[in-house]
């Protein structure tokens, strides 16, 4: 079970939130009613964290597919607005999102890539890993793939977990998502912003806009909060964009080709 601070995990103490309001079927709140609720009562809970986990709690709420521990225990808001949730009202509302089964491929160099088994699209991601091609054919297939191996871009880089829920397209409110939320050897965070082809300096601002959100509403005061951009290709203007801030890194993706000959077959004469 993944570590918690208090007691109960976030997902039960929303549960005891619920409980406490005694909601009417139609009445509805607003996110910042329970993290203020949160503040309150369970202090040492970030924001950030009382935003994900009221994703993971809507059912109508795509986002919350990739949180790989959502179940049915889970199905308890509906999201009627921008922040403004209701609770979920079985047969009247519609069948609840639930996470596809994903299914792990080993490709060129032993790396691995995760693939949904109900997604039109899987199979690009599968044809980039086995085929060798230079370029993932779309965005999410170069998510997948990195958030399965962020040691191929900084040694001891893992996909940041906040009790239940994973890094993988973590929300940043406003519908937002980042696409890559880790934490580096020392502890810090790091967010990744990918473009599958080529990245402009436009992305810069769209990083730095989710590095400031993680410091304001996940890290602990005056913990490092820094960026990667992950691209197939560099424009000069993001390179120029770059130069003076630290606090940003650049990395250029490219898939590469493994060819083996298989032996003969030897049949009898």
């Amino acid at each position: 079970m993944a570590r918690t601070i208090y007691d109960k995990p976030t997902r039960a103490l929303l549960k005891d939130m619920l409980a406490e309001w005694k909601l009417k079927p139609d009445e509805t709140f607003s996110a910042q009613r329970a993290v203020e609720w949160f503040a309150k009562n369970y202090p040492k809970l970030k924001a950030g964290s009382i935003h994900a986990h009221l994703v993971q709690a809507s059912t109508n709420d795509p986002s919350r597919r990739h949180h790989p521990a959502t179940n049915a225990t889970d199905d308890l808001l509906f999201k009627v607005g921008s922040r403004e949730y209701r609770r979920y009202q079985p047969g009247v509302d519609p069948a609840p999102i639930h996470q596809p089964g994903k299914t792990q491929i080993a490709g060129a160099g032993g790396a691995m890539v995760t693939v949904d088994e109900e997604d039109d699209d899987a199979g690009a991601a599968v044809d980039a890993a086995l085929a060798g091609s230079t370029q993932f054919a779309l965005e999410k297939d170069l998510q997948r793939y990195l958030a399965d191996n962020l040691q191929l871009i900084e040694p001891g880089l893992t996909l940041f977990q906040d009790e239940d829920i994973t890094g993988f397209e973590y929300p940043a409110g406003g519908g937002r998502r980042i696409d890559i939320l880790a934490k580096d050897k020392s502890g810090n965070f790091v967010v990744l912003e990918l473009k599958v082809e080529k990245g402009y300096d436009r992305v810069v601002g769209q990083l730095l806009r989710y590095v400031n959100w993680v410091r304001k509403e996940l890290a602990e005061p005056g913990q490092r909060v820094r960026g990667i951009i992950v691209c197939r290709t560099m424009s000069e203007d993001l390179v120029l964009a770059c130069a003076s801030n630290k606090e940003v890194e650049l990395y250029e993706y490219r898939l590469q080709v493994t060819v083996s000959k298989v032996p003969s077959l030897e049949l009898p004469a």
